[in-house]
């Protein structure tokens, strides 16, 4: 019986609670809010979908309650502010470490077995508050970033070369922002190298456009993205309790790795029941380890801004 809580019940939140069941990933999805009466009428809501797209997942929401979420196998962790136009995701850090922070400690003490996933912007930085106030192995507090932006790279890819997502396969490291590297030499389409598909300029184009592709949406819809994050960490939860053993890019703590120590980064896993299974090293050239270190400089300075908080 694997059960999943998802704590947020705003866009994201909802969004990967109704994945979660119409995809009958989990046999219950508890959504939690602070908000009064938000989580369970999303809940019910879902539901009440389940005679129409033909699903067994039970949906229950709680408001702050969280004896409810007790003995959940995946926590996905939501709450925060969104992300209004003009803020940079590191605008936010006080007030969402201070959520994340909480929540953790609520998620913690109700179940203690849990792998936790961590949404939360600014990602990288919101992973190691979870991190440090959990107290868990790393292998079971990371963040999600690395689907949701390999996803994007692979739309825009898919659009241009009008071809099939579905066949497109891509790494991208580093952190979620602007720093993040994206890797055009470990993208294929259907098994061939993106590189022989498509001029270097337009794939150069398409890996900017990634890396600001939360600020598009921003733009357009004055809020932060919901769909794909939502569905992106859903798929992260799927991993773990199906013990798919899926290689996704995942923002853990590196202790060496990549010659990076004490730092949450996106990296390529294995992830698995016990959470990230295996943390995989690409042998990267000098280049693409000059935007990893790069990536590795702007979030350290996020954590340090955290730590003097």
């Amino acid at each position: 019986m694997a059960k999943v809580t998802v704590v947020g019940a705003g866009n994201v939140g909802a969004t990967a609670a109704d994945v979660l069941a119409y995809r009958e990933i989990a046999n219950e999805v508890v959504l939690v809010d602070i908000k009064e009466g938000f989580a369970e009428g999303k809940a019910l809501d879902i539901w009440q979908k389940a005679p129409i797209n033909l699903y067994d997942t039970r949906t229950v929401g709680s408001t702050n309650d969280y004896s409810k979420t007790a003995n959940s196998d995946v926590v996905i962790i939501t709450s925060g502010l969104p992300r209004k136009p003009g803020m940079s995701r590191d605008d936010l850090i006080a007030t969402n470490a201070g959520i994340v922070k909480s929540v953790t400690e609520n998620v913690v003490k109700y179940s203690p077995e849990a792998v936790i996933i961590i949404v939360s912007n600014p990602l990288d930085v919101m992973t190691y508050q979870a991190h440090i106030t959990s107290e868990f192995p790393r292998t079971k507090v990371m963040g999600m970033a690395g689907i949701l932006d390999t996803a994007r790279y692979r739309a825009f890819l898919a659009e241009e070369l009008n071809v099939s997502p579905k066949d497109i396969q891509a790494v991208l490291m580093g952190g979620h922002g602007d720093t993040m590297v994206p890797l055009p030499r470990y993208t294929t389409v259907g098994g061939i190298p993106v590189t022989e598909l498509i001029d270097a300029d337009k794939l150069e184009a398409i890996v900017q456009r990634t890396k600001t592709g939360g600020g598009e949406l921003v733009k357009l819809m004055g809020t932060s993205a919901w769909y794909a994050p939502g569905s992106a960490s859903a798929q992260m939860a799927e991993a773990i309790i199906k013990d798919q053993r899926r290689v996704f890019p995942v923002c853990v703590k590196l202790e060496g790795e990549y010659g990076i120590d004490n730092c949450y980064l996106g990296v390529p896993v294995v992830l698995g029941k016990n959470g990230v299974e295996k943390i995989i090293e690409l042998d990267l050239n000098e280049e693409e380890m000059a935007l990893l270190k790069t990536s590795e400089k702007h979030v350290k300075e996020v954590m340090d801004v955290l730590e003097k908080m």
